[in-house]
């Protein structure tokens, strides 16, 4: 009985009897609090997928703007189209049209002086008879096919289209001038100094009739559908928007992040949200880019208008790469510093095995100094430090890409394998415990 009333007036005892007893007091007190952590919880997930449906809109906003506000960027998206072999067969075929419905031909022998026949016979191939026109027209082709390829036309073409930077808006929104224009379904651009050039080439090359020509304004098709009408009022919405859309984006899933109870496993799931929305525009746009070109008229090169769309979604297709990269990147940073068991193995096994090469350098001789306890005594700022200083450096690169984003965290990941390495303890041999961030 004595031993009895021994153990229970016990010091241990006595704590683990309260212990339990505060535990069971915050569990009755505690009782209204899963309702709230169940709104809570409602609340930061419609957030966080309100933020995963605007991303998207937000990549193509920021799109929109960059294209109009941006000249150097929309000179960048079209300037390739000038060196595309489809696009120069489809303007010289378009000048070469418009040149030959000014060219009579009859009154083109006709009016011919006779010191000038031999020249045009002879450009012509000596075919002056029944082939006459197409032997004209191929010539003609000939010579709009030789300044489409040329250097001269690539410089009229990127000059022009810095210049008229401006009617960019005009094609996306319905509003503005220029040479690019929107014509009901249509964008077009006036290849009128292209034909001018090809006149003056044909007349170089002996046919002086071409000299009668006029100024001849013809348009090249950019781009065609039906639904232009209607999707340049939503592109115009999205260019308003610009670099707010994204803005909000971010912060409406910042802000279900840091409501919800589980922060880091909401952090996870809003970046994979962002990264497959956006995702799913990507698939979008080869699917849109298929269906566009199978409802092309039967006037329209399917491999020039290909090639515009191709450089027009140039830039978008990079953004929608660059966003998953970064969504992949940060869910998969949040999950690595998690708590999950899964987690702590890979962990466990990335210190392991910087542990053992610190080891087996230690034994080949290497020495770190006073760096080496340093690194050991400030290894939480570093690491903080140095994603800070990656974070930086993504957000002052200009147009990150894709590649951009996954360079900076190999890179960081490489940093963080030297600190661990130089943190590691040089007596065991094994790297510094890695301690999950908050």
């Amino acid at each position: 009985m004595a031993d009895g009333n021994a153990r229970g007036d016990d010091p241990t005892d006595r704590s683990e009897l309260h212990e339990l007893r505060a535990r069971v007091a915050a569990l009755e007190s505690g009782r209204p609090g899963p309702p709230r952590h169940h709104v809570r919880s409602f609340v930061a997930a419609v957030l966080i997928v309100i933020g995963c449906v605007l991303a998207p809109l937000s990549v193509i906003a920021a799109w929109a703007a960059d294209q109009i506000d941006d000249t150097d960027r929309y000179v960048a998206t079209v300037a390739p189209l000038a060196s595309d072999p489809a696009v120069q067969d489809a303007v010289a075929n378009r000048a070469t049209d418009a040149l030959m419905a000014h060219i009579d031909l009859p009154a083109l022998l006709a009016d011919l002086a006779p010191h000038d026949r031999p020249g045009l016979q002879q450009a012509l191939g000596g075919r002056l008879g029944d082939a006459l026109e197409g032997a004209v027209r191929s010539f003609v082709h000939d010579q709009a096919r030789k300044i489409a390829a040329s250097d001269a036309f690539k410089t009229v073409w990127t000059d022009a289209n810095r210049q008229i930077h401006s009617s960019l808006d005009k094609a996306l929104t319905g509003s503005g001038g220029g040479a690019v224009q929107l014509n009901n379904d249509s964008v077009t651009l006036d290849i009128g100094p292209l034909v001018d050039r090809v006149k003056q080439r044909l007349v170089d090359s002996g046919m002086t009739v071409a000299e009668r020509i006029p100024s001849v304004h013809t348009d090249f098709t950019l781009v065609r559908s039906d639904e232009i009408g209607k999707v340049k009022t939503y592109v115009r919405l999205l260019q308003l928007a610009g670099n707010w859309l994204p803005v909000l984006a971010v912060l409406l899933i910042a802000a279900g992040v840091l409501l919800s109870v589980r922060r880091r496993r909401a952090l996870v799931a809003g970046c994979l949200g962002v990264a497959f929305a956006v995702g799913v525009l990507g698939i979008g746009l080869r699917v849109f880019r298929a269906l566009y070109l199978d409802r092309l008229p039967a006037d329209v090169s399917p491999a020039a208008a290909g090639a515009v769309y191709s450089a027009l979604t140039h830039f978008l297709v990079t953004s929608v790469r660059m966003v998953v990269a970064l969504g992949v990147v940060i869910a998969l940073g949040a999950w690595l510093s998690g708590p999950g068991r899964h987690a702590g193995l890979v962990r466990h096994l990335w210190a392991s095995g910087i542990g053992a090469v610190r080891g087996t350098a230690d034994r080949a001789g290497l020495r770190t100094g006073p760096v080496g306890p340093f690194v050991r005594r400030r290894r939480t700022w570093i690491t903080w430090i140095l994603v800070l200083l990656s974070l930086l450096v993504y957000l002052l690169w200009s147009y990150p890409t894709g590649w951009v984003v996954v360079g900076i965290a190999l890179c960081l990941l490489f940093l963080l394998a030297v600190v661990e390495f130089l943190a590691a303890d040089p007596s065991t041999g094994e790297a510094a415990t890695v301690r999950t961030p908050p």
